[in-house]
């Protein structure tokens, strides 16, 4: 892309856009986009939820694993200097 393509082109007020009183030109545009983006949300399947919570599910107990025994081997360590 190039950098004119870039460039955000002045947007054309349909007659819509200008019977709408100013104040609320705002809110009804914010509903119009959050609908239209809604309608982009690609959800996921059955099988990827269950995968994907399974996979993040195994990562915690293994990242929570590994802090305990690293928490328990200072301990270790701790009682044989101090005492």
């Amino acid at each position: 892309m190039t950098k004119n393509e870039l460039k955000e082109q002045p947007r054309e007020v349909s007659k819509n856009e200008s019977d709408v009183p100013s104040g609320s030109s705002g809110i009804f545009n914010l509903f119009a986009e959050s609908k239209a983006e809604f309608g982009k949300i690609v959800w996921p399947t059955r099988q990827q939820l269950i995968s994907e919570s399974a996979s993040v599910l195994l990562m915690i107990v293994a990242v929570a694993t590994f802090v305990y025994l690293v928490d328990a081997l200072f301990k270790a360590i701790a009682l044989k200097v101090f005492q």
